[in-house]
């Protein structure tokens, strides 16, 4: 269980949150919500002792029993001894240490098998034990077949599985550490729908206490039984589903509402009736001095009126025209290790086209996108730009997002030369204030989406590649991306497995991968989109 009392955390000049107290109880599935930038992430990275350099907390916060953490962002080569999967998911349990020991002790035992080297032997195998190590292999292949993750691939080097895959196996090492407590950062970010509703099951019926940040409200509607709301530095406690807590909130809101407004009009009143009597006689002068002090009591003691959150609102600039036909793909061709991953694609975009690349996790989609913006070289195959294209590309974890300068600095100056310009562009994707001087490693995983959003509008593309543009994002903002993709007059190809994202962009085509086909957007390829 997670238990904190008069916690406050800062970053930079602002106030995330102040003077909370909250508890996760043991067994309490709880939801962590509010808009990005609340301070969500920041709030886990306090309450797990891993705040960044910028960080100030005040109060106390413990985790009581052991925990597992999902983060929103991997470690680059796991946490094993060795950097593939297998010894990543070990590690949860200090098994892939464990397990290492005794393999020394072993060779030293069939070298010198003297009572001491028998003893640390034994006494190793039988923590190997106690700790699951000859059940692990068994569960693992359980946990990666639940989530959809081919069991070979957790022998393969970290640094080679795409975002889906790697997902994947951070989830099977926090579900296979079993602890007392996990806490999830975006546990279905890169998940198609059939590993999100296994999931879905596997934390109803966990034993223990969760606390999740998730963006998915089928996630959070079924699998939650208690709502924590952050925002303008308060933190809510709801009982219920998402659903009874959107429910609460309403209530709440309209309520604090109309009893500042029936509170404001008895101010008023009181306030116009002492400021009549004053100037007049003795007794009508002290009547005036008992309402100001009623009226003072009320002010002070006046119902706070929590702000309500305003609908996203999100646009990119005009771009110039590009060329009727901007992008032409010829026999395109990807391999990895000799494995074919792409096959022969051929397709070409007209101007103002949104295509959506359909496909499950490994079929190419990050690889198609890769080698469309040129990052990547493709096995064989040609890819022609058409006249006046200028490509603008969102990679999957951000990579395009300069870590070492600040926010500010990521946007680039040879469009928008005053800083007045990119203070305001970032600004209108919710990045305003002090924000612009942090640095991107500070913000939360919905920041920093946003940010590579405005790095886009500053760059003035006119035809973008977008791999996950929405992850991480709340859902006020997801509609609004969306909305605002559809609305443009560029051309976009986009990997995406947000029906709701993909329902407001309003794609005109679909590539289906593997099958390679390209042709006219369907509704019924929504349903494909969630399976991906």
């Amino acid at each position: 269980m997670i238990v904190g009392s008069s916690l406050t955390i800062e970053i930079g000049d602002r106030t995330l949150l102040r003077d909370a107290s909250f508890v996760v109880g043991a067994g309490e599935k709880v939801g962590l919500v509010g808009r990005n930038g609340t301070g969500k992430s920041t709030f886990l990275s306090v309450v797990l002792s891993e705040p960044g350099k910028n960080v100030r907390s005040t109060g106390n916060v413990r985790i009581r029993g052991t925990y597992g953490y999902l983060p929103q962002v991997p470690e680059p080569e796991g946490l094993g001894l060795e950097a593939n999967g297998f010894s990543h998911i070990l590690s949860g349990r200090g098994l892939d240490v464990l397990d290492d020991a005794l393999n020394k002790a072993r060779t030293q035992m069939a070298k010198d098998p003297s009572a001491e080297n028998i003893e640390l032997f034994s006494d190793l195998e039988e923590q190997f034990r106690e700790n699951g190590g000859y059940e692990a292999e068994s569960i693992m292949a359980r946990l990666a077949d639940g989530l959809g993750l081919r069991q070979d691939l957790l022998l393969e080097d970290i640094e080679s599985l795409s975002g889906g895959q790697r997902r994947r196996v951070d989830l099977i090492r926090v579900l296979f550490q079993g602890p007392d407590t996990m806490i999830l950062d975006e546990p279905t970010n890169h998940l198609d729908l059939p590993a999100k509703k296994w999931l879905m099951e596997e934390l109803e019926s966990f034993p223990g206490a969760i606390l999740v940040v998730s963006h998915d409200l089928k996630l959070l509607d079924r699998s939650i039984n208690k709502v924590l709301h952050l925002s303008d530095a308060r933190m809510s406690e709801y009982k219920g589903t998402y659903s009874s807590y959107l429910v609460q909130l309403e209530a709440d809101l309209s309520q604090r509402e109309r009893s500042a407004e029936l509170e404001g009009r008895e101010i008023n009143r009181l306030a116009t009736l002492a400021d009549s009597m004053r100037g007049s006689t003795n007794r009508r002068a002290r009547i005036a001095k008992s309402l100001d002090k009623r009226v003072e009591r009320l002010e002070s003691s006046r119902t706070e009126v929590i702000k309500r959150e305003k609908a996203s609102v999100f646009k990119l600039p005009t771009p110039q025209r590009s060329g009727d036909v901007p992008l032409r793909i010829a026999n395109l061709n990807v391999a990895y290790d000799a494995a074919p991953v792409l096959k022969d694609v051929n397709f070409h975009l007209r101007r103002g086209d949104r295509v959506v690349i359909i496909g499950r996790n490994g079929a190419g989609k990050s690889s198609m996108l890769r080698c469309l913006a040129g990052v990547q070289t493709p096995t064989r195959g040609e890819i022609t730009l058409g006249t006046n294209v200028t490509l603008g590309y969102f990679a999957q974890e951000h990579e395009q997002v300069d870590m070492s300068r600040t926010v500010l600095d990521n946007v680039d100056d040879s469009v928008l030369v005053q800083e007045a310009e990119r203070r305001a562009l970032l600004g209108s994707f919710g990045l305003s204030g002090s924000v612009a001087h942090q640095m991107p490693k500070t913000l939360s995983g919905g920041e920093r989406a946003k940010l590579g959003l405005a790095m886009l509008a500053a760059g003035r593309s006119n035809v973008l590649l977008l791999d996950e543009p929405t992850n991480n994002l709340d859902p006020s903002s997801i509609k609004a991306v969306g909305e605002m993709l559809s609305r443009w007059p560029g051309t976009i190809v986009v990997v995406s497995h947000d029906r709701a994202f993909v329902e407001a962009l309003e794609p005109t085509h679909g590539l289906r991968l593997p099958d390679e086909v390209f042709d006219h957007w369907r509704d019924e390829y929504l349903d494909q989109v969630e399976m991906k």
